[in-house]
């Protein structure tokens, strides 16, 4: 998507991140709250999404919710690779030039993020 597919979507209601390396805006349920989405651009378009905080209720077409346990994720979409972020892992799913990341924190479901294929899913 573009920018302006981003805020045809979503909206002209979303905060700028100041201190990130790449354009990323949050969209969250209230102002200066935790839980929502970050998209992070790069060249005018939508290069990440991913779950800010762990918002209630996100869920996967297969039924996998935010707070499920962690075992969940690799029964409903099958063995994957871990990579370890700092203060959380996240499990790996890709699909062609798409990755799919299951952030993980205490053993539980956390959120998502998709991204291209070769980039980092820590943030």
């Amino acid at each position: 998507m573009t920018q302006a597919q981003v805020r045809s979507t979503w909206g002209l209601r979303y905060g700028v991140c100041r201190g990130c390396a790449a354009p990323t805006w949050y969209f969250t349920y209230k102002p200066f709250t935790q839980q929502g989405a970050g998209v992070e651009l790069a060249h005018g378009r939508v290069s990440a999404l991913y779950t800010l905080w762990s918002p209630p209720g996100w869920h996967t077409a297969k039924g996998l919710v935010t707070g499920d346990p962690a075992a969940k994720i690799t029964q409903l979409y099958g063995p994957m690779p871990l990579e370890q972020c700092i203060g959380y892992s996240a499990l790996l799913l890709r699909r062609g030039a798409t990755l799919t990341a299951f952030y993980v924190v205490d053993q539980k479901l956390w959120g998502f993020g998709l991204m291209r294929y070769g980039r980092s899913p820590c943030f």
